[in-house]
């Protein structure tokens, strides 16, 4: 699948946020493993404290609880990033990604049942990513396993459903993040949609 812009003019454009993202978020893991939770108090959002620690909206982002879930988002990030990036430029993906990221903080503040857990990682932003690419390149097909081609339509239709679902379902997810920073990922993309289109040549594998 080639990218390009509704004046067939290619857009080319290096995974520069999408690396330095997936950089800080590895630095932000070796701290915690370091410093131990107790950084969780100043940079992770916390329902409760977040009018008097606003910056916690975005250094959330880069916080992750254990190893698997910063293989996880880091690995979507990846896969979904070096796409989007690429069509959009690196300021649009900027905008994209930490307006997701904000947007999910407040997603599981309003659907949280609990204001002194905190939430952390960047499943908010990688969700609105995601979003948006499923507006601008539905039919990009993601190969989930290395195996099974999903368009990513589907994959994403699939994503929202569980974390429906998982609203009513008690867990140490914050789904409602989720579905923040996935309908603020679509809302980006049905604006940018009449600016940027795809040309089918062949399928990316991811």
């Amino acid at each position: 699948m080639e990218f390009v812009e509704t004046n067939n003019r290619p857009y080319r454009s290096g995974p520069k946020w999408t690396l330095i993202f997936i950089g800080i978020a590895i630095a932000g893991f070796i701290i915690q493993f370091i410093t131990g939770p107790g950084i969780w108090q100043y940079f992770a959002f916390i329902p409760e404290h977040a009018i008097t620690r606003p910056w916690t909206f975005i250094t959330t982002i880069f916080l992750h609880a254990d190893i698997n879930h910063l293989f996880f988002n880091m690995f979507m990030l990846f896969a979904f990033g070096i796409n989007l990036e690429r069509l959009l430029g690196k300021n649009r993906f900027l905008i994209i990604f930490l307006v997701s990221g904000i947007l999910g903080n407040l997603g599981y503040w309003i659907t949280t049942g609990n204001y002194s857990i905190p939430a952390i990682g960047a499943s908010g932003a990688v969700y609105g990513l995601m979003g948006t690419l499923s507006i601008l390149a539905p039919f990009m097909k993601f190969y989930v396993w290395g195996l099974v081609p999903v368009p990513m339509i589907v994959l994403t239709a699939l994503y929202a459903i569980g974390d429906i679902f998982g609203l009513f379902t008690p867990s140490n997810i914050a789904h409602g993040a989720h579905l923040a920073g996935l309908i603020a990922g679509i809302a980006f993309g049905i604006y940018l949609r009449p600016f940027f289109g795809y040309r089918r040549n062949k399928d990316i594998e991811l």
